[in-house]
């Protein structure tokens, strides 16, 4: 079943579309991410020009998030006054990204951009957590393991200090607000929520509880994407509505899922997941960039890469 995609101009299956949201909303509902990192890339290898990629993504995150934050706020595992410092921090990130990737879009750079910030943050983020995932498996398997508690590390020593109850937190609120500005950016620019990073920096950086974690960043994810679709929308009209309907229902339906079996695996069992398709994803990004000849440099180029 083919349908025309007016922005994108292409035409696509509504069933493939369909099957992606439902996927992505799946790894939303059980990782905590809004799935983004991996929608986009997904979106790229069926042919959806990068520009409209980004921004129509965003409206996905937005729904498939909204949809798991519900199933979090029932089970009481978000730290609302945590998510709001990040989100502050989210929206003045998503303003200055759109007016970045409105200048890149006018120097005509903006699809490779997108594309090398994609291989570059997947490629680190998941070494990273695979590295740590293994590390913390292997701890669990000792027998007589005692879980490693949070040092505290120079996080902790800045000013500006406020209690986070649902965390069990006394933090500053300067990191919170960093990464929140860090992922509104990359937000705007690369059509994800941002979860990829939210979910190590909150684990690692400020010490919060896994179980936490994924409520509060999907929590943030929803304002942060809404604001950054709205932005698209109304400055660059590469918000494709058919594209953003198919994705959203497949994602609604697919969060709900995954976050019932997100609660039936341990936390270093997701993490080891996650790292997972996020190097795939990573690898099939950069051997495209690899291997094709790329587009813009084609005209000079001799002979075929």
């Amino acid at each position: 079943m083919q349908i025309y995609l007016p922005i994108a101009e292409v035409s696509v299956n509504a069933f493939l579309l369909l099957g992606l949201g439902g996927i992505v909303g799946m790894l939303s509902g059980m990782f905590g991410v809004g799935g983004g990192f991996l929608m986009t890339p997904l979106l790229f290898f069926i042919g959806i020009p990068p520009a409209v990629a980004v921004a129509t993504e965003a409206n996905q995150i937005v729904a498939s998030s909204f949809s798991g934050v519900l199933a979090h706020l029932k089970r009481k595992t978000v730290d609302l006054r945590m998510g709001t410092v990040l989100l502050t921090g989210g929206l003045v990130g998503a303003a200055l990204g759109v007016q970045l990737f409105n200048f890149l879009k006018s120097q005509g750079q903006v699809d490779l951009l997108v594309k090398l910030c994609y291989v570059v943050f997947l490629g680190i983020i998941g070494a990273l957590m695979f590295v740590e995932s293994l590390n913390a498996i292997r701890r669990s398997r000792k027998p007589g393991a005692v879980p490693v508690r949070k040092k505290h590390n120079w996080v902790h020593n800045l000013p500006f200090k406020m209690k986070f109850r649902t965390s069990g937190l006394y933090i500053s609120v300067i990191p919170p607000l960093i990464v929140g500005v860090l992922v509104g950016i990359l937000a705007a620019i690369m059509g994800v929520g941002g979860g990829f990073i939210m979910v190590p920096a909150m684990i690692y950086l400020l010490g919060m509880p896994t179980k936490v974690v994924v409520g509060t960043s999907l929590f943030q994810i929803i304002f942060v994407t809404a604001f950054t679709t709205l932005l698209h929308a109304t400055t660059n009209f590469t918000v494709d509505m058919p594209l953003a309907v198919l994705l959203l229902i497949g994602g609604v339906i697919g969060a709900q899922f995954g976050a019932m079996i997100g609660t039936r695996l341990k936390a270093e069992q997701l993490r080891i997941l996650l790292a997972m398709m996020v190097l795939a994803v990573c690898l099939k990004l950069a051997l495209d960039l690899l291997i094709e000849p790329s587009e813009l440099y084609s005209i000079g180029a001799a002979g075929h890469g």
